[in-house]
């Protein structure tokens, strides 16, 4: 919390100094504001990153052509904190419209593009909406399959995506094959402690547990706990729940 205050100081002090000698319109206080935004998104605020993000955005359309990249970011953080609060209407809106400017700004095999089908993907599942779910995350992993060597971390995170999906839908063969891949390509491209592992077992635990395989899920399960140990300090709280 102490580096998130001191930032947000930092960027108060900066965002002043801009007030006063730009005009209240100027497309240079957007990116000010933007970076407040984001201090307050990080420590969990959202309605005052709402707020200063909503400052940029409104700057941001006034200033710049309707397909302009930095208004695809505009969008996308106002998307991220609805998402953040639940609102996932509203996150879906702001998120449609930064993919339309990716669209027409991007070739269409360009990872950026993965990137915003799978934030629309993530909001489908939250909303509950599988089947959308599924065909923007299978977007997503086509163009990441292109772009990418097969070892590539990103195609790891795409399955993960996929797998998440199939096991909110109860598909849990489906589930463990998407995730056993993803596994595959993080076990060789990360040290064996790394959290993003604990994740995929854990991930993995919780579709054997649902599919009744108690041995199987103790078995992940337990390599999670390895790893948190490892990692987390002896009183941290995932530790009891690991």
């Amino acid at each position: 919390m102490g580096d998130y205050s001191k930032a947000l100081e930092f960027y108060e002090k900066a965002h002043k100094i801009h007030e006063k000698a730009l005009p209240p319109n100027h497309s240079d206080l957007a990116p000010s504001y933007n970076n407040i935004g984001a201090v307050y998104h990080n420590m969990g605020d959202y309605s005052k990153a709402l707020e200063f993000y909503e400052k940029a955005l409104k700057i941001r359309e006034k200033a710049l052509p309707p397909n302009h990249p930095d208004l695809a970011t505009s969008y996308n953080n106002t998307s991220q904190v609805y998402n953040n609060m639940g609102d996932f209407s509203k996150a879906l809106e702001f998120l449609e419209k930064s993919h339309k400017i990716h669209e027409k700004a991007l070739p269409p095999n360009h990872p950026d593009l993965a990137t915003s089908y799978n934030n629309i993907g993530l909001v489908y599942k939250n909303i509950g909406d599988y089947p959308k779910a599924l065909e923007f995350h299978e977007k997503a992993h086509k163009i990441l399959e292109k772009a990418l060597p097969s070892n590539r971390p990103l195609l790891a995170t795409s399955y993960n995506n996929i797998g998440g999906v199939y096991n909110s839908m109860s598909d849990y063969s489906k589930a463990l094959e998407f995730y056993e891949k993803g596994l595959e390509i993080y076990e060789k491209a990360l040290p064996p402690n790394h959290p993003l592992l604990a994740a995929f077992y854990n991930n993995i635990g919780l579709v054997y547990k649902n599919m009744g395989d108690y041995s199987k899920a103790l078995e992940f399960y337990e390599k999670v706990l390895k790893i948190s140990k490892k990692v987390l300090p002896r009183n941290h709280p995932d530790l009891a729940s690991s």
